[in-house]
Order: structure tokens, then C-alpha cells, then sequence
């Protein structure tokens, strides 16, 4: 296991896991309001649909969703340090290009919760919301890697795929995400950030906060474990790339490995 605890780090993280089902910023009752005015057709403002709901009695009981109500425990000590960790990296990067670097936020739940871009759920996985610049994580993800895809759900695993998401954020600051991609666009945006998250690992081996250099296998093992074919195979049985949106598994290893071997977050704008 590494040495997190050497990097002295925080993060802006907000652990929703003990708040209860689809929470954060609206209840689950205006939230359940929300879906079922968009099957009729009807986009509303969840906060109005809590507004009017709260008028007339419904969900008064429910969970507080204020941030902080969920668990403080020692995953999220670890979240917030690697978070922090890719705070610090990055601002050193971009400000070296004279761009300010804004810090992000991570939001720890369990299920599904309330995001900018809708209802982020477990089935989705890690994701980057570019409308309210947060990660979402639900880390029984972990589990899933290993039992179903045969990837590492160790402590270095989980810091990559973090610093993954944290990588679309860069991409985001930097203009470069955008919501309308072929394919082949979107292929090239992911292993961007893998090559975004091998600069910040690399950094942090340069600490050494890895116990030893084979602790990195851990992360070219979950890298490899979501590359589309890896996933295709494993789900269908059958590889099709044409239909792939984040790349082989072997391009994902690669292009890990292609900004761990670098220190300049230049050596990805070509990835």
C-alpha cells in the first residue's frame, strides 16, 4: 500500500454515502418529481419541483442532504489526499503556461445521487460532470473492477482512476472536452486524461509515496481492465471497434505509461 499519508494533501470532498439515496442539493422526492415530469415531456427546474413539494408536505422526513452528513472515514481521508494532490500538480502545470487552474470537487455516494448533468448512479461508474466541474465516485465501483472486468481494486488502482476524472477536468479548463464527439473524438479524450493521470502518478512517485516501482501495475491493471475490448469481450463476447468511445486496452495502458515516463502535461496534447 502506498504512502498517501506522506503527500499532506486535501481535497474538496463531499461524502454523501451516509445522506441517503438520490441526494445532494435536491431530496429524493423532488428528484422522483423531476423523473417523472420528464417522461411526461416536461423539463423541470428540480429545485422548483422541491419548492412545491415541500408546500405540500411531501418528504419533510427525508434525509439531510446538507454536505458532510455522510461518513468521515479513512476512504475519504484518501479521496480528499489524492484529490488535493492533483490540486497542487496541476496548478504547478498550467500556471508554468500562465492558465490558472481552478480546483475541482469530488462527491462520494453510494447508489445514486443528484448531479449537474442529472442522476448520477453506480451503473455509470466514475464520472466527470463538466456543468458543476465535479467527479462523481461510487467506490464499490472497485468491486466491480475485479470481479467482473479482472482488474486491480487496490489503493493505486483507485488513485488513477481518480486522477483520471480529475484529468477530464483539466481537459475542461483547458477547452479541449466537449459534449458532441464522434467516436473517435471521444477515444482521444479518454486516453488523453490516462495520460494525464500517468504525469500525476509520476509526480508522485517522485515523492515516493509508492512502496516499491511495482505498485504501478496496479494502475496499468485497472487501465487495462476498462479498455472497450476488455469490456466487450468480457460482457458480449464480441469486439467491435468501431463502436469503442474509450479506447483498447492496450492503447489505455499505453498512453498511462506515455505521461508516466514524462513530466510536461504537454507530452499528452498529442496522445
Amino acid at each position: 500500500m502506498a504512502f498517501w499519508d506522506k503527500l499532506g494533501t486535501s481535497g474538496n470532498v463531499e461524502d454523501r454515502r451516509g445522506a441517503g439515496p438520490l441526494t445532494g442539493g435536491i431530496g429524493i422526492w423532488a428528484t422522483l418529481g423531476v423523473m417523472v415530469l420528464g417522461l411526461l415531456g416536461i423539463n423541470a427546474d428540480p429545485r422548483l419541483v422541491e419548492t412545491l413539494l415541500a408546500l405540500a408536505g411531501v418528504g419533510t422526513n427525508q434525509v439531510s442532504t446538507a454536505p458532510g452528513d455522510g461518513k468521515k472515514d479513512g476512504y475519504a481521508e484518501f479521496a480528499s489526499s489524492i484529490i488535493g494532490s492533483t490540486d497542487q500538480f496541476w496548478t504547478s502545470q498550467l500556471s508554468g503556461e500562465g492558465a490558472t487552474y481552478k480546483k475541482p470537487r469530488m462527491v462520494l455516494f453510494r447508489g445514486a445521487t443528484q448531479s449537474g448533468c442529472g442522476i448520477a448512479n453506480s451503473e455509470t461508474g466514475p464520472h466527470y460532470c463538466p456543468v458543476d466541474q465535479t467527479i462523481y465516485l461510487d467506490e464499490t465501483f472497485f468491486e466491480v473492477l475485479e470481479r467482473q472486468l479482472g482488474g486491480s481494486k487496490g489503493d493505486v488502482a483507485q488513485s488513477y482512476v481518480m486522477a483520471h476524472e480529475v484529468g477530464h477536468h483539466v481537459q475542461n479548463q483547458l477547452g479541449a472536452l466537449t459534449s458532441s464527439r464522434s467516436n473517435s473524438d471521444s477515444v482521444k479524450t479518454e486516453l488523453q486524461a490516462d495520460c494525464y493521470a500517468g504525469l500525476w502518478a509520476r509526480s508522485v512517485r517522485d515523492k515516493g509515496i509508492f512502496e516499491n516501482e511495482n505498485e504501478i501495475n496496479e494502475a496499468l491493471s485497472a487501465a487495462s481492465a476498462v479498455g472497450d475490448d476488455r469490456i466487450q469481450e468480457k460482457t458480449s463476447g464480441k469486439v467491435n471497434p468501431e463502436t469503442w468511445t474509450h479506447g483498447s486496452a492496450k492503447d489505455r495502458k499505453d498512453s498511462f505509461l506515455k505521461g508516466y515516463e514524462s513530466t510536461s502535461f504537454k507530452t499528452c496534447l498529442e496522445v
